[in-house]
């Protein structure tokens, strides 16, 4: 107890000890002390609630009332009451501050955000860029169904995902030249943010990259097919010393080439959002198509072997999922030395996981640093600049990769230890696969 409230305490006691001494003596006077002692107790029990009668009405004021002079317990309790309250009143008007701090940087953002609740999936609030971006109503649309209030957008289905729900792209309900890119963030159990940025430049000026690559690796093509043609037309027999730069042309001149034939396929790739055909895949025929160029371009350096364990088909594009399965094994061949191993599997997923199958190229290369792995699916992005060069890499072969598995809605995983080689895992979905008969063929 606090030197201050125990010294009330005390002082209190004394008080009531005086009272009752002056009872009892005035009592002995006139002969009569245990009435006058009940008299006086009951006097005291009756200034006690008083006292207690004007605490309540203090706690039940709304008027800041400034607490009594005096010495007494009830005086020091008024005290640490007038206090509490202060400082309620002033944490109150910190977190009212705060709050407001938080609406004015809410209102002042770009993006639009929406506080929509859980349960009904009603609007409780949104900033003037919900105004501008989604076409809100303050004087509407505050307590309103969000779905009903944003149609024609599709948000139904996207809301239900909830934690799980991914970026949407859509176009904006007020203006169809305007792209949104909308995010689901539940903050609490019953509240979620909706964010709406307009990402209409940046599409344009991806666009435009997109355009700018196509256009100019489409223009390569001719002054390259025309290098191609005159160094095919130079004889290195006819002129022995130009024999080593005649080879370093045309080992350039075809690094070039494929890299502008990677750059027109990344270009188509990411210009698509659907597949323009699918087909069932016959698997067995696949692998063993792998297997051949591997052998091809291993000229017998490595020891390449195939497993198919899953026994179904995959349904999707050929040409795509050839390009990026022999993108996969065309790397674990340029990256594995000589007397290296390079294993091709179909298989199906690990118990306990989606009823999918899984394609994997496991090398026994040089491996990859763990601080390259988050980017080594990035276009251009090298682990070895020196050995990629070497090896007639492009820089671009898993970005396709990536890409295709993106159209097929399927995922890429990469697992990999410095000197003890890699796993590159192709995941696809049940509904990729399809069944095979005994003799190895698709099923309808």
């Amino acid at each position: 107890m606090p030197p201050r409230a125990r010294s009330a305490w005390f002082r209190t006691l004394g008080q009531l000890a005086l009272v009752l001494a002056v009872a009892t003596v005035a009592g002995l006077a006139i002969g009569r002390p245990w009435p006058v002692v009940t008299v006086a107790a009951l006097g005291v029990v009756a200034w006690h609630y008083w006292r207690l009668r004007r605490v309540l009405l203090r706690l039940t004021a709304r008027q800041r009332l400034a607490p009594p002079v005096g010495e007494g317990v009830w005086n020091e309790l008024d005290r640490l009451l007038y206090r509490g309250q202060d400082e309620m009143r002033a944490r109150k008007r910190r977190l009212i501050g705060m709050l407001r701090a938080y609406r004015a940087v809410a209102a002042a953002l770009p993006d639009a955000v929406v506080v929509v609740e859980r349960n009904s999936q009603r609007i409780l609030w949104f900033n003037e860029a919900g105004l501008a971006l989604l076409g809100l109503d303050p004087k509407h649309d505050v307590g309103a169904p969000l779905v009903a209030r944003l149609q024609p957008l599709p948000l139904s289905h996207w809301l239900a995902g909830g934690r799980n729900a991914e970026p949407l792209e859509t176009v904006s309900p007020l203006n169809p030249a305007v792209t949104l890119s909308l995010r689901l963030i539940p903050y609490s159990d019953d509240l979620w943010l909706l964010v709406a940025r307009d990402v209409s430049r940046l599409l344009h000026l991806e666009q435009m990259r997109r355009d700018f690559v196509a256009n100019v690796s489409h223009e390569l093509r001719t002054p390259l097919t025309v290098v191609h043609g005159y160094l095919d037309m130079l004889d290195p027999a006819e002129h022995p010393e130009w024999a080593p730069m005649l080879a370093e042309m045309q080992r350039q001149s075809q690094r070039m080439t494929q890299l502008v034939e990677d750059l027109l396929t990344l270009s188509r790739l990411e210009s698509q959002d659907n597949l323009p055909a699918e087909e069932t895949i016959a698997m067995g025929a696949m692998l063993n198509t792998l297997k051949r160029e591997a052998l091809a371009l291993s000229q017998h350096r490595h020891e390449i072997s195939v497993e198919d364990s899953a026994g179904v088909d995959l349904w999707g594009s050929n040409k795509e999922l050839h390009s990026a399965f022999s993108n996969l094994v065309s790397n674990a061949v340029r990256y594995t030395p000589a007397g290296g191993t390079i294993r091709i599997r179909l298989r199906n997923e690990s118990p306990g996981s989606a009823r999918g199958v899984v394609l994997e190229v496991v090398d026994s290369g040089y491996g990859i640093p763990a601080a390259h792995l988050p980017r080594i699916t990035e276009r251009f992005y090298r682990v070895s600049n020196s050995r990629s060069r070497e090896s007639g890499g492009t820089g671009l072969g898993l970005a396709i990769v990536k890409h295709v598995l993106n159209l097929h809605q399927a995922r890429l995983e990469i697992s990999s230890e410095v000197g003890r080689g890699s796993t590159f895992s192709c995941h696809f979905g049940a509904e990729r696969t399809r069944a095979r008969d005994a003799l190895g063929l698709a099923l309808p």
